[in-house]
């Protein structure tokens, strides 16, 4: 570890299955459906790396996600998108598509967004996971799944060929110094791939993470950096309860979406009281 890298406080493991559909994967992927929407509006093609995939798909009527129940908190929670909410219907629809009791991850979400000209890399090491993502994306054209680790393998990829592009940096967090991993790779692929949009989420324990990790991504050469932050509330079991998401190069309008669709999406997700979130430019406002 260098000196001064940041270091997650006491780490943890954020095996997705116990957690999918839960109130952070609400947050993330409204974000990554708004870039998407925003990638969509050129004919031009763009790409899709997504460096910790995960199994893409994931029952919410399994032993891991019952034990949790964190879907019902979640997903199962949202009732019909504001009018208007282009972003929020969009994530909705796309989230119920894969049927009420089956959550996609991220790489579904995005493999549905994709036009015929986009394509989706889809990196996850676990072997078992792995080979649930290849068959989770076999019905759909121009996605691969990579069996490799995604921080190292992420270098290769950029820049990619249609010089347009968004990259999910959304790793488990199993490794106590993860936040160095994130910043690191995020650094590395800024230097190939100035122009992309990077989203990098994260779980929050203590305020101080959360301003760490923002600090070592500027430092990296982030000129535009916006955070997104979501807290639901009190848990007595001890679960996470507030998560963040790190957009680079958000698109234009970005910031407004976010702020809409939180608005509408504080009092299903929160706990007792509606959820405080908050959508806060770090660099390069606008």
């Amino acid at each position: 570890r260098k000196p001064g890298a940041v270091r997650f406080n006491g780490g943890m493991n954020y095996r997705h299955a116990y957690h999918a559909g839960n109130f952070a994967d609400v947050m993330k992927h409204t974000a990554l459906v708004a870039v998407l929407l925003h990638l969509r509006k050129k004919q031009a093609p763009f790409a899709v790396i997504d460096t910790h995939a995960g199994r893409g798909l994931y029952d919410l009527s399994g032993t891991e996600a019952g034990k949790t129940g964190e879907a019902r908190q979640g997903i199962a929670s949202l009732g019909d998108a504001p009018a208007g909410n282009e972003v929020l219907q969009t994530y909705l629809d796309t989230a119920r598509s894969f049927g009420s009791a089956t959550y996609p991850g991220s790489p579904l979400i995005a493999a549905r967004l994709l036009r015929p000209q986009d394509r989706l890399v889809a990196i996850e090491k676990h072997p078992e996971e792995c080979e649930a993502l290849t068959t989770a994306l076999k019905p759909f054209h121009k996605t691969r799944a990579v069996c490799a680790d995604g921080y190292e393998r992420l270098a290769a990829l950029l820049p990619p060929p249609e010089r347009r592009g968004a990259i999910l940096i959304d790793p488990p967090f199993e490794a106590p110094d993860e936040f160095a991993q994130m910043a690191d790779a995020l650094g590395n692929a800024l230097r190939r791939f100035a122009t992309g949009i990077y989203l990098l989420w994260f779980p929050i324990k203590t305020k101080s993470d959360a301003d760490a990790l923002s600090g070592e991504v500027l430092a990296r050469g982030a000129t535009k950096l916006l955070r997104l932050q979501l807290d639901v509330g009190a848990s007595a079991e001890g679960r996470l309860t507030q998560t963040g998401l790190l957009i680079v190069n958000p698109p234009y309008g970005f910031d407004a979406q976010m702020r809409e669709a939180l608005s509408a999406l504080a009092a299903p997700l929160g706990r007792g009281r509606p959820a405080q979130w908050s959508v806060e430019w770090l660099a390069g406002e606008g």
